[in-house]
This record gives C-alpha cells, sequence and structure tokens, in this order.
C-alpha cells in the first residue's frame, strides 16, 4: 500500500483549526506535522492540500444500503461508492432487509457481502423482532455497532410492541441498543382522521401533524423509561420534534452518557413548508416537521443535547417514492451530500466547522466506541477527507445513487469533497474511484 503525504492542509480536529500535514503510512496515521516535513522517502506520495481542509473520515450510524434484497433501490457497493464520494468512510447499516438480519447467520452473511464489495468501513446492526431475544444475546459487542429496536414505524415483523419482549432486551442486551422511536397506534389514527377527509391523496404537508410530535415523544420517552430502569445503553435515533429535546441531558460529555441521540441532516435542512416544492421526495419517517421543530433540534445540537449528526439514507426508486401520500415510501439517499449539507450550514454560520466534524466523526466514534477512527490521531487508522471551496450545484444528474435523485436536486455548495482516504487507501480522487481496496470490518472497544 502506498504512503502518502498531505501537506499543507488545514487540519479540523478534536475542536481545533490548525496547519499542517499528515503522514499515511500503511493504513494508518504514521505521523501529524504542524510545519511542511522535508520528504525523506521518494516512495512517498506527496499531496499539496495547501488551501484546504483536511477532516476525519464521517462515521454515519444509521444507514440502509437496502443490501440484499432490494436491488432496484441500492447495494453495498453503489451506496458505499456514493458515500465515499461523500467523505463517508464508515458507516452503520440497519437490519430491515430481505431476508431481515434478525439471526445471527443472516448477520455473518451480511458482514460476508460487506467484505465483498463495500468501498467503505462497515458495521451491521442486529434486528429486534418479538421472538428472537435468544438470537440477540448471542451478539457479539466487540464486532458488531448495535441492537436495532423498531418501537413504531417497521416493516415485516420488526415493530417490537410487546412490552415484556421490551423490557428483557433492555434488561439482557449485550450491547447498545439503537431505537425508532415512533408510536404507531397514535399515527394510525391521525392518519385515519386525515384518510376520512382526503382520502389516499392527503397533501403531503400533513405528514409532520400525522406522524406527529407526540406519537415521536410517547415512544422516545418510553425508550428511556426502559433505558434508566434497567441501566441500559441506549441510541435514540432520527430525533425530529421540539418536544423530545427536553428528554436529552448536556450535564456530562457524550461518551460518558448511557442514553445518547441522534439527529438527521435532513431534519436539520428541511421544514414543513418544503413539502410545497419538494412533496414526497422529502417523505422521511419520522417526519420533516415544522420550523420551531427545526430550529429546537439546531438549539439541541449546538448545546450538546443531541450527540451526532447522521443521515438514514434510505434510497427508493422514483417510481417507489413517488405517487400519492399513501403510496408514496419514506426515505431518501443522503449520504453523498451529508457532509457538503453541514458544511454549508457552517459556510451560513449555523455551526462552526469544528462542531460539525465532533458530531459527524469524533462523537460516533466514541459513543459506539469505534475502534481507533473518528479523529486524527497517530496511530489511528488513517480515515481522511480532503475538501475544496469550489461552487457547485447537486442535480439528480450529478449523484450517484442507484436510485438515480438526491433530495438536494437544485441546491448550491460552497463545498467540495476532493479526496477520500480509507484506511490509508485513497478510495477517491476528484471524481474517480479507485476500488481495488475493500472497507474493512469495523471493531469495537467494549
Amino acid at each position: 500500500m502506498s504512503s502518502f503525504l498531505i501537506k499543507n492542509a488545514l487540519i479540523i480536529n478534536e475542536g481545533k483549526k490548525f496547519a499542517g500535514s499528515v503522514l499515511v503510512k500503511n493504513q494508518l496515521i504514521e505521523e501529524i506535522y504542524t510545519s511542511t516535513p522535508e520528504v525523506t522517502d521518494k516512495n512517498w506520495t506527496v499531496i499539496d492540500a495547501a488551501g484546504r481542509l483536511l477532516i476525519p473520515g464521517v462515521i454515519d450510524d444509521q444507514v440502509h444500503f437496502r443490501d440484499p434484497g432490494m436491488p432496484q433501490k441500492g447495494d453495498l457497493y453503489t451506496e458505499s461508492r456514493a458515500a465515499v464520494a461523500g467523505g463517508t468512510t464508515s458507516f452503520m447499516d440497519m437490519p430491515n432487509v430481505k431476508p431481515q438480519t434478525v439471526t445471527q447467520e443472516l448477520l455473518t452473511e451480511r458482514y460476508r457481502l460487506g467484505s465483498e464489495k463495500s468501498l467503505a468501513n462497515y458495521s451491521f446492526y442486529m434486528g429486534a423482532t418479538n421472538t428472537n431475544l435468544e438470537e440477540i444475546l448471542k451478539t457479539d459487542p466487540k464486532s458488531v455497532c448495535g441492537i436495532k429496536i423498531f418501537m413504531g414505524s417497521s416493516t415485516g415483523n420488526m415493530l417490537v410492541d410487546d412490552i415484556d419482549t421490551l423490557s428483557q432486551i433492555f434488561e439482557k442486551s449485550p450491547m447498545l441498543i439503537a431505537t425508532h422511536c415512533e408510536d404507531t397506534p397514535t399515527i394510525d389514527k391521525n392518519q385515519a382522521e386525515y384518510q376520512k377527509k382526503f382520502g389516499d391523496d392527503i397533501p403531503m404537508e400533513y405528514h409532520g401533524v400525522i406522524r406527529s410530535a407526540e406519537a415521536c415523544y410517547k415512544s422516545s420517552s418510553k425508550a428511556i423509561e426502559l433505558a434508566k430502569k434497567y441501566n441500559t445503553r441506549l441510541h435514540i435515533l432520527h430525533l425530529s420534534s421540539a418536544m423530545e429535546m427536553d428528554l436529552f441531558d448536556n450535564s456530562i460529555s457524550a461518551k460518558d452518557k448511557k442514553i445518547t441521540s441522534e439527529v438527521c441532516v435532513h431534519h436539520l435542512w428541511f421544514d414543513d413548508k418544503d413539502y410545497l416544492t419538494k412533496k414526497s421526495r422529502i417523505r422521511w419517517n419520522p417526519a420533516i416537521k415544522t420550523k420551531k421543530d427545526q430550529d429546537a433540534l439546531w438549539k439541541a445540537l449546538l448545546d450538546d443535547r443531541l450527540d451526532v449528526v447522521a443521515t438514514d439514507h434510505a434510497p427508493h426508486t422514483p417510481e417507489e417514492k413517488d405517487g400519492n401520500y399513501m403510496q408514496a415510501a419514506g426515505g431518501g439517499p443522503l449520504v453523498q451530500h451529508s457532509l457538503i449539507a453541514m458544511m454549508e450550514q457552517a459556510r451560513r454560520g449555523k455551526i462552526s466547522m469544528e462542531k460539525v466534524v465532533e458530531k459527524m466523526c469524533h462523537t460516533p466514534a466514541e459513543i459506539f466506541q469505534v475502534e481507533k477512527r473518528g479523529f486524527i490521531r497517530k496511530g489511528y487508522y488513517a480515515d481522511l477527507v480532503i475538501l475544496k471551496e469550489d461552487d457547485w450545484m447537486a442535480t439528480n444528474a450529478n449523484s450517484l445513487y442507484k436510485c438515480g435523485w438526491t433530495p438536494f436536486d437544485g441546491e448550491k455548495f460552497q463545498y467540495k469533497v476532493d479526496k477520500t482516504f480509507v484506511n490509508g487507501h485513497l478510495a477517491y480522487d476528484n471524481g474517480v474511484f479507485d476500488d481495488s481496496s475493500k472497507g474493512m470490518r469495523l471493531s469495537f472497544e467494549r
């Protein structure tokens, strides 16, 4: 494997910006310099990053790459390729594929697929059902990111709504539990009311009313109640409402919390007024809600009640995504644009670049206890991203998702990913991929 000297970069890492250089050798960060070092080895490939930013690779704790079983939407090769182009070097993929990842045998098969296909580093959640506790308890905390529980809004038999089963999982889980929290009975009641009024063609702007803040709060508060009762390591995914923000704490650092939280890029970027133009293309579950909700999410992110920024990347074909309210699938592709969108928010003054790196790189590594990733540190894996200033527009045509579209179609950005290193391998270089080396399975210091 080649050695690289990335010199003259503006490095953003651990709350600081500084001019420096990084030497990459044998998958790892060999040295970090605060001056420009001499080239002492003719085998080094020198990259002059003057005028560019250098940050750790993004760790996305929630994606749906649709592999196996839904090749029309995406697969591990296509979506990891888009991720790497967007500066995401590690991902944690959800269990609602076909077949659902609810046995150790099926979990092992997904890791095999990851090793064969993924350009980025990977981990896969073990899925929970009302009947697979025995399989859950076999999961290895050192080699699997977590247990995923759908406490509402699920597919197939993955809705875990039996309180005895939930209690046992929260009590006995050997590792972090990640939850999707929406109360299904509340959503069903709301939807029935709007169907009575509009039929199946409910205006999309009512999505956040149907999948309401109350539905989210009822489920999130229940998860936290169980976690406190059993001292469970709980991570609540894709928070979307102001109402839920009072459930979370910022009195201790994220790495010391037993209960952590995630917000997704789309809930920070769009609000319910955007349904008028974007329609079903921004239909997610949990729903994008009001500007008041969005403002509360930003406030909680900046004061550290919200710990992580992720994507919930969940591609669908245009045919699956478009149509009336009752037909349109929930979810959308994001991994190619998540870092760029957050850097654009930094440029607009909503958040500092240091905070973006903290929430997308450092904190996911800390709260999942990912081994030797998420920071620019000597001896850590060289998962690195070089960003350049460049005015450009995201379009469906220049998106890399297998589904062929992006919710950011027509959005202008001021930063672009120039190069992405995965384990010291230059996987993406100014639009050109080198897929000769695949990503690694994530390991966890638990």
